[in-house]
């Protein structure tokens, strides 16, 4: 059974930065790709971000290219996403996924393990 268990979430104001992390056991973390996606109150779930097995290859929402950063520590079985210059609209519900392929996607439909997801809200 894959356990993600996510953190870092919290009540920012606008403008600021936070870093989420999300602990993964259970299968080889270093084979899979990783996904951050968002639900925001009224809305479909999104992807976020989403990262290869090895790091190497890295997609992104167009609302958070050059905003928000996705990375992972296969040694610590850990994917994070650094999300600075906050806005309002990036207030939701984050949620890590692990897809059981090497290469990304988009589709939350491909990822099979979910984490119970983390708040974050923005003020302005």
């Amino acid at each position: 059974q894959v356990q993600l268990v996510e953190s870092g979430g919290g009540l920012v104001q606008a403008g600021g930065s936070l870093r989420l992390s999300c602990a993964a056991s259970g299968r080889i973390f270093g084979l899979y790709a990783m996904g951050w996606f968002r639900r925001a109150p009224g809305k479909e779930r999104e992807l976020v971000a989403a990262i290869n097995w090895s790091g190497g290859s890295t997609s992104y929402a167009n609302s958070v290219e050059g905003r928000f950063i996705i990375s992972r520590d296969n040694a610590k079985n850990t994917v994070y996403l650094q999300m600075n210059s906050l806005k309002p609209e990036d207030t939701a519900v984050y949620y890590c996924a692990s897809r059981p392929r090497a290469g990304i996607s988009a589709t939350d439909t491909e990822y099979d393990y979910w984490g119970q997801g983390t708040q974050v809200t923005i003020t302005s």
